[in-house]
């Protein structure tokens, strides 16, 4: 018999994680490599979704991943996440990535975002179902609507892809 839990709020799972840059994670041009932020951006939206829903989850998708700045070493790179839409077993997460440079503690400079689809797993790896989302604010709201839109996107874009390999 499954457990009813009752619907969670965004406030619920929020977190924000932060990491020091090094040398070893800069790219050719002396950036830090865009595959570090991903995996930071990946590791936060990760624990959200695994608070969300109360056990394990998994990647499914990565469905956006906006760079808007380059990343420096040394830098602090702070990620903001939190759960934008819930499905019956799938979650998206959105992320915010921000830097701020070891030695000017008021600099702050907005670098990324991202949207993590997850899904929550049972032990034996099958999907299982989360609480629903109950948004707070309008900034939640909004952002569970932009999270709709783009889960409208991804299922007709599966929809035309499946319908070209059948013909």
């Amino acid at each position: 018999m499954s457990e009813i839990v009752a619907a969670r709020t965004p406030s619920y799972s929020r977190i924000e994680l932060a990491a020091v840059t090094s040398r070893a994670q800069a790219n050719l041009l002396g950036n830090i490599h865009g595959g570090e932020i991903v995996k930071l951006a990946d590791s936060a939206a990760g624990v959200v979704a695994q608070r969300h829903s109360g056990g394990p989850a998994v990647t499914a998708a990565l469905d956006e991943m906006a760079f808007l700045e380059p990343v420096r070493v040394g830098d602090i790179v702070r990620t903001y996440a939190q759960v934008n839409w819930v499905g019956s077993s799938s979650m998206e997460i959105g992320v915010r990535i921000e830097t701020q440079p070891w030695d000017a503690a008021t600099e702050l400079r907005h670098v990324g975002s991202a949207y993590f689809v997850f899904v929550a797993i049972d032990g034996a790896g099958a999907a299982r179902s989360v609480p629903a989302l109950e948004p707070e604010t309008d900034g939640d709201r909004r952002r569970m609507r932009e999270a709709e839109i783009r889960r409208a996107h991804r299922l007709a874009r599966r929809r035309e892809i499946d319908a070209g390999r059948i013909s």
